[in-house]
Formats: C-alpha cells, structure tokens, sequence
C-alpha cells in the first residue's frame, strides 16, 4: 500500500473495517492516557499571567510531538502503512457513535424515560434530568449529527489529505477542545487557542459534513436550513453541520438547553416535527450513508491517481 499519505484509500478502507468490526478499544485507549497527559499540563500552565499565550504553548506541547511521532512512524519503509492504519481506526468513532445512540433511541421506545435521560448524558454536555422524550431525542440526534462530524467526516478527511500526521494533529486537538475549550472562568482565556484551532481545522470538514448530509437526505431543504439558519448558531462549523443535518431528516433540533445550571436560548434547527427516538436512528443511517459516499469517492479518486 505504500506510505504516500495522500488519499491512501486502502488504509481509510482498512481502518473503517476495524472500526466495524471491533469498535473502540476497551482498556488503554490512547485518548485516555493523552487525556491525562493534558491534565497535567492545564494545572501546569494554566495560571495567573498571560493565559492565552500559555495554553498556546501548552496546545503545542500535547500536540506537535504526538503529530511528528506519527510522521515518523508512518514513513518507516515497508511498515509505516501499518500504523497508519492503525492511527485512523484509533481516531475515528463510527462504530461508538451508535452504541451510544442507539441505547437512547431502545430506551425511549420501552417507554423507559429515565434509561433514556442516564443514557444522553453519556453523550452531551447539558443537563439532561428533567429533559422529556422529545428532549431526550432531540439532544441525542443532534449529539450524532455534530460528532459524526468531528469523530468520523473530519478525522477522514484530514488523513487523506495528510496522511497519519494530519489525522492526529486533529483528533489531538480536537480533544483539547473538548477538555479546554469552555468559555467559563477556567478555561475561558487558557482555552481559546484549543478552541481557535480546533474552529480552524474543522471549518473545511464541516462545510463539506453539512453538504454530504445534504446530499443523502432532503436536499434542497438541507440547503436551506444550513444557508439561513446555521450563521444564528453560536458555533460557526455545529451550525452547518447540525441544520443541514436537520434539514435533511426533516426534523427540528436545537432549542432551549440548560448547561451548567445555566439556561441558554438556542435558535431551532432544520424543519419538520420535533424529533422522536426514530429520528435518533434516522441520524445514525445518514452519518452512515455519508460516510459510504465518502468511502467511494475516495476509492474513485484513489483508483484515477494509481490508474
């Protein structure tokens, strides 16, 4: 297969059968050990002073020599292919976004509504005790279409442009913005270089996430919605991502959420009913049809370039 990094689609191909058939790792998963590794440098370096400039400096210490560990261990002749391979299938989440979902959408159509809260909690950031079923559905739906996006469409689509390097440097920072990139007292100033960069590198990603979901669902309407609906949404890539989304399963997201104890009035999303526990399943079926048309242009583009 070689170790030339750009559209290796063999690799992509091999790494998303891993990720089929063996989901994520259940112990020793490398997030869990670069999870601590940022730990200890937020309570290093995120104190009184210069706090942007020093998460700046700690972004760049978790990531770069991770991003060049991984350059170096995909041009080793013969081999490098392997880890690569192995790198992609790691950083990418398809098979756990619907074994997170779909115990959601079960639980909710056993009628069993605290199952149902328990289980969205795993996979959101807001308070989910006193959401009812269509809130319950509504978070998880949009839960999926937005990590479809940043676990799976975006990690893809940084490996076939630059290989196992790319697709590193980006789950790696996508995960500091997840763990810094909060607007609170903490990590209001030490995580806005996690979640600049993180903006920087999903903005292509994005754009075409919104677009593939508009492809395989309601299309015009998918259009629509993302055109005028997604510049109201406080994140300038979830709102593409997620009205289009919205839009192409005919559904509306978005809304009233309380984070934090806080309420925050979120514009809706897409059109239609609000969503029910089936639309959680309709959300998996689309982030997995996007993901085969992705897998078959890049077999198209790899096929003409070996040609």
């Amino acid at each position: 297969m070689g170790s030339a990094p750009v559209l290796n689609a063999p690799v992509v191909l091999g790494a998303m059968l891993l990720d089929h058939w063996l989901g994520e790792p259940k112990r020793g998963h490398p997030l869990v050990g670069f999870g601590r590794l940022a730990d200890v440098l937020e309570s290093t370096f995120n104190r009184a002073g210069s706090r942007r400039l020093r998460g700046l400096l700690a972004w760049a210490l978790a990531v770069l020599p991770l991003t060049f560990g991984a350059w170096v261990l995909a041009s080793l002749p013969g081999i490098g292919w392997v880890f690569s391979l192995l790198l992609l299938y790691l950083a990418i989440g398809l098979h756990s976004l619907a074994a997170h979902a779909k115990p959601v959408s079960r639980a909710l159509r056993q009628g069993n509504l605290l199952q149902a809260r328990l289980r969205v909690s795993y996979m959101v950031s807001r308070q989910t005790d006193e959401l009812d079923e269509q809130g319950v559905a509504c978070a998880t739906t949009e839960s999926v279409l937005e990590n479809g996006s940043d676990a799976v469409f975006a990690a893809l689509f940084w490996f076939a442009l630059l290989g196992a390097p790319g697709v590193v440097l980006y789950r790696l920072s996508n995960t500091l913005d997840a763990m810094w990139g909060y607007r609170n007292a903490r990590f209001g100033q030490f995580g806005w270089a996690a979640a600049r960069l993180d903006d920087v590198l999903n903005y292509l990603p994005a754009r075409l996430v919104a677009l593939t979901y508009a492809v395989c669902g309601r299309t015009r309407q998918a259009l629509h919605c993302w055109r005028t609906q997604a510049p109201a949404w406080d994140s300038p890539n979830a709102g593409p991502v997620m009205a289009a989304g919205a839009g192409a399963l005919n559904v509306s997201l978005g809304g009233p959420a309380v984070y934090q104890g806080a309420l925050h009035q979120r514009p809706v999303l897409g059109a239609g009913p609000g969503a029910k526990d089936e639309d959680i399943d309709r959300a998996v079926r689309l982030v997995r049809q996007g993901v085969m048309l992705w897998l078959l242009v890049l077999m198209a583009l790899w096929g003409v370039m070996h040609a």
